[in-house]
């Protein structure tokens, strides 16, 4: 399984930085351009594409290297990235010179270490046979087949760009990896959405899903579920396995860490669509509420590269409408927390979905007693339509490990007040169950919040769809609960 190359430098790799440093297969290379001129190919003979090179990013957001490497580096830095093809020998080599050599002419360093080389790969040897782009390993009917062997595989901006042709041609993507690989929050929600698919390779069953555990196998085109002849999935023993069972071997490194706890804030807000409109309001009241800090930095891809600012973040968002923007946003590192934002134009105005996600090491303790404070100020300030919060018991640092975890536990539950005026304050303020709603916002317009449980109480489910349900009612419809990953 090939392995990506990424340099890291200090100076922005200009365009004869770049060509030299393309040219260390020698002459018998050739050069396109592709996703628009983001992606840079080098072929070998016959035009059998090799590497692709990602247009450099500048990453001036603290911490970015770390999380998604494990290797630091000083802000601000340029991320370049090189992927080879795994059907040629010579082509990781040939991603590990190209970087290389970026090093050598501006400094910095290479993921991994000691991939960097300076020296001319021969690729005369390349076999002419074979078609296609390095991005994707296999492509097929039914899928696009992407294998990934890197620590942490994030929501970069290839794998995005792939997602989208695969969704564009009516494929999955699935992505297989090593057992030891984790994937970021982002990367999680965008392979969790059906029909996309984790695909652990394991040595005991071969393939998995990492997400569900189920037993894979590769039938027509894909990796599907292997069905026992009861007609259920099996579930792969390595998923149920614990952390710390020695049969996972030293390679899973961090992947066996010990769980923490994880505080989920999914909220929904409407705004009027006017030229005032600033969005990321509702994300950084919440952030300052539960971290103490705003956020570090956001972007569309990962790394997350440019430094928290409402004001570009609405730029981009209105340069895009009426198409939805996909955003991703991160803390500092001395406090791992991240949220996805999608920002739609509908006809009640723009609506802001965001799931932020707060981690906190075993011993700590999630700050609950903050979500109804920032549930009073999010009905007041932030058009806030609806609020869950829940906690799980997952890693610290907001990475999933291909392994069963539990699923987010209830704690709270906030209507805001047009969808209580829908709903019809009396009946909202008196549901069927075992829960005190209490008023936010205005008196004479309030939200209702909902608790329902201390993030260990695993009735709070059954006590949160006795709610939802009573809301809705035969008649009423009221904006549902924010998605959580």
């Amino acid at each position: 399984m090939t392995k990506d190359v990424i340099a890291l430098t200090p100076k922005m790799p200009d365009v004869w930085t770049l060509m030299t440093s393309l040219y260390a297969g020698g002459s018998d290379l050739d050069l396109s351009a592709a996703a628009d001129g983001a992606v840079v190919q080098l072929h070998g003979p016959g035009g059998r594409p090799l590497v692709s090179v990602e247009s450099p990013v500048l990453v001036q957001v603290p911490g970015e290297a770390e999380r998604l490497l494990g290797q630091r580096a000083e802000t601000p830095f340029w991320w370049t990235e090189a992927r080879a093809s795994t059907a040629v020998p010579e082509a990781e080599r040939l991603a590990g010179v190209v970087c290389g050599r970026l090093n050598a002419l501006l400094g910095g360093s290479t993921w991994p270490p000691g991939a960097a080389s300076t020296k001319v790969v021969d690729v005369s040897a390349v076999p002419s046979a074979g078609s296609g782009q390095p991005a994707v390993d296999v492509v097929t009917e039914h899928a696009a087949v992407v294998l990934v062997d890197r620590p942490v595989v994030a929501l970069t901006s290839w794998l995005a760009e792939i997602m989208r042709t695969a969704v564009a041609s009516r494929r999955s993507l699935q992505i297989v990896t090593p057992p030891g690989v984790r994937l970021t929050t982002a990367a999680r929600t965008t392979l969790a959405r059906v029909p996309n698919r984790w695909v652990v390779q394991d040595p005991e069953c071969g393939y998995y899903d990492g997400l569900s555990g189920a037993v894979l196998r590769w039938q027509n085109g894909a990796f599907s579920p292997a069905f026992a002849q009861d007609g259920t999935a099996t579930v792969a023993a390595a998923f149920t396995r614990p952390a710390s069972s020695p049969a996972d071997g030293p390679a899973n490194g961090p992947a066996d860490e010990a769980p923490g706890r994880q505080l989920i804030v999914a909220l929904r807000t409407v705004h009027r669509a006017d030229e005032r409109l600033l969005l990321g309001g509702a994300l950084e009241a919440a952030w300052e509420a539960l971290t103490g800090t705003a956020p570090a930095g956001w972007g569309t891809a990962e790394p997350v590269n440019l430094p928290w600012s409402p004001r570009q973040l609405t730029d981009l968002a209105r340069e895009r409408a009426p198409e939805p923007s996909q955003l991703i946003v991160v803390g500092t590192p001395d406090r791992p927390a991240m949220a996805t934002v999608r920002v739609t134009r509908t006809t009640k105005g723009v609506e802001e979905d965001v799931v932020l996600t707060v981690g906190y090491a075993a011993g700590e303790e999630p700050p609950l007693d903050r979500i109804q404070p920032l549930a009073d100020t999010l009905v007041r300030e932030h058009g806030l339509r609806t609020m869950l919060t829940s906690v799980r018991v997952a890693r610290a640092d907001l990475t999933t490990a291909p392994r069963l975890e539990g699923p987010p536990l209830p704690t709270a539950f906030t209507l805001g007040p047009d969808d209580v005026h829908t709903v019809g304050l009396d009946r909202a303020r008196r549901p069927p169950v075992e829960v005190r709603a209490v008023h936010l916002g205005p008196p004479a317009r309030p939200a209702l919040h909902y608790p329902l449980g201390d993030g260990a109480d695993a009735e709070a489910w059954g006590r949160l769809q006795q709610l939802t349900a009573h809301l809705k009612g035969d008649r009423s419809r009221p904006s549902s609960p924010a998605h959580q990953g």
